[in-house]
């Protein structure tokens, strides 16, 4: 039997989103410590297990999102979409995948498969927006048949109307919960 692999999917962290100071979440400063204590630490995971030739070791998934001009500033090939956090260079466990939608999965028909092949069963997740491409890419991986953790105060939005991010946060938190994610909080999925 194949060994189970995790999949961290690091969901849209780009320059618009999350670096530049008049376009940036509000809580921004958050989800970028947050995102770069968990990649961190599995990549360290990912180096530990590799040495040992640990066929179990972790997936690391970097989301980027290209849009239109006249849909939004993450035009590909421009600092906007650039992302904040990128895969190493020739590492086959740290991969890039572009998208269109807010569904990773719908953006890519053949992910899934390709992550089943490569022996992930489950997918961890943070990133920008909480209610747009967070929520759409965990129930994809849901609808997929993967289990879903998704990191409680790793994933952020733009206030919306009266709502604040944090509140958007925790619905779209109880949302993932009802379909069958878990919730966890980010600092949980550390490794010393």
């Amino acid at each position: 039997m194949a060994a189970k692999r995790t999949a961290l999917f690091i969901i849209d962290i780009q320059n618009d989103l999350a670096s530049d100071p008049e376009t940036r979440i509000p809580h921004a400063a958050r989800l970028l410590d947050s995102a770069e204590k968990v990649l961190a630490s599995t990549r360290k995971q990912l180096d530990t297990l590799r040495q040992t030739q640990n066929r179990s070791r972790p997936l690391l998934v970097f989301v980027q999102h290209s849009e239109d001009p006249s849909s939004g500033p993450l035009v590909k090939g421009t600092k906007p979409w650039e992302l904040v956090f990128h895969p190493r260079p020739d590492d086959a466990d740290e991969i890039l995948v572009g998208k269109t939608t807010r569904d990773t999965f719908e953006s890519n028909p053949d992910l899934a498969d390709r992550l089943k092949e490569n022996g992930v069963t489950s997918i961890v997740a943070l990133g920008a927006q909480s209610e747009c491409c967070v929520l759409s890419t965990c129930k994809g991986a849901l609808a997929a048949g993967f289990e879903v953790t998704l990191l409680q105060g790793a994933h952020s939005t733009y206030d919306i109307g009266a709502k604040t991010a944090p509140e958007i946060e925790k619905e779209v938190e109880a949302e993932l919960e009802r379909a069958g994610a878990k919730i966890v909080p980010w600092e949980d999925v550390i490794v010393d």
